[in-house]
């Protein structure tokens, strides 16, 4: 099953550079709270010889093939299937030294039609990454929601300028008939976008992101794994964040600066110990696949890493 999807990691060689200072010595613990197929975790298995790994991932699919994948690792690895803001009890106390969030959808999920993820052919509205029934849909949210409330997470979680006009035409054709496939609503968002706008990218591209989101929380999800991952980092630990998303990145961002400041009005001479900040940023900035890697895997484009290390214990 594995070799019917071929994906290629983002940003791998840098992510692993980054987190080779924690990594390199004796039984280092990584967690990989977005397993997805198992391609950077089975690079740094490969290159971290004594490494043991906690990989989480909420889609069965995803994880059975990446344990197909890491099998030669076996004894190295522990798997759970669970969504990242569970991350504390996968690790049930340990602490990583390195720790793995890349928010972007895996090429299986993006490449299997019956899973409508894709606006590029045609299928069910579902967009449900752990294929729980009792799941809220894609096709429960463009039939359901208000014009105001789908213009928001269109605005919102996709950064679309025309959110309320595809919104309101949305509404319009489901008051004729209700959207079962993807085709339908692509369709409603090409003619509800204006045509200049039409020549930069897919008109969709920002829709289904959004509804994905939507869906499965992601931004709800992200907002409380990413304070529990910073309380489970080893001293000197480092973790990295891949986001394809301004909404995300910035999240991250703001939780980061927010985790490298100290705790105590500024403009003091001294800063007392326990109000020193515990964490400090390894990069400045958002760092960016390089142009080769862009041009070799186009999904890597939008793609931002941003990296935090632990320096003080708590």
């Amino acid at each position: 099953m594995a070799s019917s999807f071929h994906h290629v990691p983002v940003m791998c060689g840098q992510i692993l550079d980054l987190f080779e200072p924690g990594l390199a010595g004796p039984d280092p613990l990584m967690l990989d709270t977005t397993l997805g197929l198992g391609g950077h975790s089975l690079a740094a298995l490969t290159r971290f010889e004594s490494l043991r790994l906690i990989g989480i991932d909420r889609d069965p699919q995803a994880l059975s093939i990446a344990e197909d994948r890491l099998s030669p690792f076996a004894g190295r690895v522990e798997l759970h299937q669970t969504t990242y803001d569970h991350l504390d009890e996968a690790l049930n106390g340990r602490r990583p030294a390195a720790i793995l969030f890349d928010l972007g959808l895996s090429s299986m999920q993006i490449d299997s039609t019956e899973r409508g993820f894709s606006y590029a052919w045609d299928s069910e509205l579902s967009m449900r990454m752990d294929g729980d029934d009792d799941q809220l849909t894609a096709a429960d949210v463009v039939n359901t929601y208000t014009v105001g409330d789908l213009a928001s997470i269109f605005r919102r979680l996709g950064d679309e300028p025309h959110a309320l006009r595809i919104a309101s035409a949305i509404v319009a054709r489901r008051d004729r008939e209700p959207f079962t496939s993807s085709s339908d609503l692509v369709a409603t968002i090409i003619e509800a976008t204006p045509t200049v706008q039409r020549r930069s990218g897919h008109p969709a591209k920002r829709v289904f992101q959004a509804l994905r989101m939507e869906v499965n929380h992601e931004r709800e999800s992200l907002q409380s794994a990413l304070p529990k991952a910073l309380r489970a980092l080893a001293l000197g630990g480092r973790l990295a964040v891949l986001s394809y998303h301004s909404g995300e990145d910035r999240i991250v961002k703001r939780l980061f600066q927010e985790a490298v400041t100290d705790r105590v009005p500024s403009g003091l001479a001294i800063v007392p110990d326990q109000y020193q900040a515990q964490f400090r940023l390894v990069v400045r900035s958002g760092l960016q696949p390089s142009p080769t890697e862009m041009n070799d895997n186009p999904r890597s484009r939008s793609a931002r890493l941003r990296v935090i290390q632990r320096i003080k214990e708590k």
